[in-house]
This record gives structure tokens, C-alpha cells and sequence, in this order.
């Protein structure tokens, strides 16, 4: 084969167009469709981002008042799942059994192999609100408790939490869970996204594009920071053990969890915003430990690495915010895999109007052509 220019990780290869989201990495901007993530968090909700993320604007009120309902009479799983699930082994990987609970909806979802856009649109509520019930179920399930049904009075994600935790959330609570699926529901083309691109540019099915999606987050060098960053503020323990973890992890040339990012040279924005909702969190509780730690580790490492474009990302906060919701550590990445289903539906469904099927090729370094040498002589 011709010399070819090889980009390892296809990084910086534009492979679609998309309205979807933009990310100004320099400045440290994301917006959805043209709106500021940092209004969307303020101003809107998850169920109306979904809304807007689907349809490239935002929801008349009727409109939206629809979708939420909709959204909510989807939210209970078959009870055919629910008893397969209820015998899955509780220590299986919790990526392994989402992917898996998925592709049973799969199965009990007649419309799952319908092309038409309608169908695809319903097909695409359904996971988005079902992947919330599913993954919350498995959470209850893996810690020996009974599942807890749906409460239909609540929004999606203050549901979400109600269901795992089995309490309800006070309205900070729910507004900060709220918050989180919006910041994590859609992120331009990481590897997650790219995935399922490739399983859709098939023309499979939604499901299978989604599970693509699943697949690819369970991988640790994309799902799974925030848990190691959380760990590493719990390690340090204190604000006085900062200064001397920054120095002895540099100097080993070890990576401090929660910062630099693939596309981020600045701050990233959003995590400006879950170190809010800790402030606000850490506050009520009484102890601001954690958030303490992670500012002088903000501090230290922006003044070590800053120069070189390495910053805090969104995993430095949003683990500790988790934390302090009474969550544990197994569940942020299946709960990241729950807020980003209709950012991997989204551009799967973008792509579709204009699809063509992802073949990318390879630089081949092997031997010349040379003959096949029968067994006896070799």
C-alpha cells in the first residue's frame, strides 16, 4: 500500500457534520445546539435538553409537557426483564449487565426494527427513559435490595436517584442529578459516540448503536475518572497532604485524576459547575472536606501544569458530587451511560439523513506477497 498518513485515534479526523454540540476546547465553551451548557443547567431541564438534543430546538410549553409524560409512561421495564434481571450474578461487571438489561428491552420492543422516523423517535424515548429504570434496578439489585418502582410525580432524573436510593431527593438533590444528565448527555464525538456511529452506519438498530455506546464507556480511559479521582481525594485526606501528592505524582510521572483533557486546553465548564453544586452540597452537610482538597489540588496542579494546557476536567467534581448523594462509586459510570443515551441517539439519528457506512482502512506493514509453504516443508 502507497505511503498513507496514519492519525492514531483518528484524533482531530472530522468524520460527520452535526448541530449537535460545539466545543470551544481553547476557551473552555460547550454549548448544545447553540446554547450555553452553563443556561441549560440554570435555566432548563434534562427531559427538555433530550427534547432539543432530538429535535434541534427547544420545546414549545405543550410540546414539552408531552415529551415529559411520554417520557414517564415508558419508565417501567417488562416484567420479563425485570425477573431475568432480578437472577443475574450481583458481582457481574455493572457494564456487562446494562449492556446485557439493554439488549433484553431489545427483544420486548416490537417496534426495535422499524426504520421509519416515527418509530425510530419512540424507539428513542423508550431507552432514554427505560435506561434510567434498568440501570437503577441493577444498582438495587447488586447491593441486595428490592427494586423500587417508579415514582411518576418526579422528573426524570430526580426519579432516577429516587429509585436507586430509595428515598426521595430534596429539591437541591434533584436539581443537582438534574444538572448532571444535562452536562453529561452529550459531548460532540468521544469514543463512546464514535461507536456507536459505527455500529449504526450499518443500518442497525438503535439498541445495538446504544450498546455500541455502553461497550465502549466501559473502557477505564473513558468511563470510570471520576471514581479514581474521587479515590484520590480520599487517599490524600487532608488539605495539608496536597502539596506533597502533587509533587511525589509528578515526580513519578503518575496522572492526576481529574484533569487534562482530549479536547479541553482551558477549564473544562462543566466542571466549574459540579464544584458549585459540591459548594452548595458540602454546605448542608457540614463538612467541606472534600471540596477543600480538591481546590488546593486545583490550585497546585494549575500552577504546576496550567502552562502546558492541563486543567480540571469534569471527573475532579462530579465523583464527589455523586459521593455526597449517597451513591457509590460502582454506579458513576452506568449513570454517565444513562444521561449520554440520547447524545449517542441523537447523533445516531443526525447521521442517519445522510448516512454512509463507516469503513475506515489500515496502513498494512506485514511481509511482501510470498507463497503458501505446505506443512512437511517448513
Amino acid at each position: 500500500m502507497k505511503e498513507m498518513e496514519i492519525f492514531k485515534g483518528l484524533e482531530n479526523v472530522p468524520i460527520k457534520e452535526t448541530v449537535l454540540s460545539s466545543i470551544d476546547g481553547e476557551q473552555g465553551k460547550l454549548y448544545y445546539v447553540g446554547y450555553p451548557i452553563e443556561e441549560l443547567v440554570e435555566y432548563s431541564s434534562y427531559e427538555e435538553v433530550c427534547f432539543l438534543l432530538l429535535n434541534h430546538r427547544l420545546p414549545k410549553r405543550k410540546e414539552l409537557e408531552e415529551y415529559v409524560n411520554r417520557l414517564k409512561a415508558e419508565r417501567q421495564l417488562p416484567p420479563e426483564v425485570m425477573e431475568i434481571l432480578s437472577e443475574l450474578p450481583s458481582k457481574s461487571p455493572f457494564m456487562s449487565v446494562l449492556r446485557l438489561g439493554l439488549d433484553l428491552l431489545n427483544v420486548y420492543d416490537d417496534e426495535a426494527e422499524k426504520n421509519d422516523e416515527e418509530s425510530r423517535l419512540r424507539v428513542a424515548l423508550r431507552i432514554i427513559s427505560r435506561m434510567a429504570t434498568l440501570a437503577a434496578v441493577l444498582y438495587r439489585y447488586r447491593n441486595n435490595l428490592e427494586p423500587v418502582g417508579p415514582a411518576f410525580e418526579l422528573p426524570h432524573a430526580a426519579n432516577f436517584l429516587y429509585m436507586a436510593t430509595g428515598r426521595k431527593p430534596s429539591e437541591l438533590e434533584g436539581k443537582i442529578m438534574d444538572a448532571a444528565f444535562i452536562l453529561h448527555a452529550e459531548h460532540e464525538l468521544p469514543a463512546s459516540s464514535t461507536a456507536s456511529l459505527a455500529v449504526a452506519s450499518t443500518l442497525s438498530d438503535l439498541y445495538s448503536a446504544v450498546s455500541a455506546g455502553i461497550g465502549a464507556l466501559k473502557g477505564p480511559l473513558h468511563g470510570g475518572a471520576n471514581e479514581k479521582a474521587l479515590e484520590m481525594l480520599q487517599e490524600i485526606g487532608s488539605v495539608e497532604k496536597v502539596d506533597e501528592y502533587v509533587r511525589k505524582a509528578l515526580a513519578e510521572k503518575r496522572r492526576i485524576m481529574g484533569f487534562g483533557h482530549r479536547v479541553y486546553k482551558s477549564f473544562d465548564p462543566r466542571a466549574r459547575i459540579f464544584k458549585r453544586y459540591l459548594w452548595e452540597l458540602l454546605n448542608i452537610k457540614g463538612d467541606r472536606t472534600l471540596l477543600d482538597i480538591a481546590d488546593r489540588l486545583e490550585e497546585a496542579v494549575t500552577r504546576e501544569l496550567g502552562s502546558k494546557g492541563i486543567f480540571p476536567n469534569i471527573d475532579l467534581y462530579s465523583g464527589a458530587v455523586f459521593h455526597m448523594l449517597g451513591l457509590k462509586k460502582e454506579f458513576f459510570t452506568p449513570m454517565f451511560a444513562v444521561a449520554r443515551s440520547v447524545g449517542w441517539i441523537a447523533h445516531v439519528l443526525e447521521y442517519w439523513r445522510d448516512n454512509r457506512l463507516i469503513r475506515p482502512r489500515a496502513v498494512y506493514v506485514g511481509p511482501p506477497p510470498r507463497r503458501y509453504v505446505p506443512i512437511d516443508e517448513r
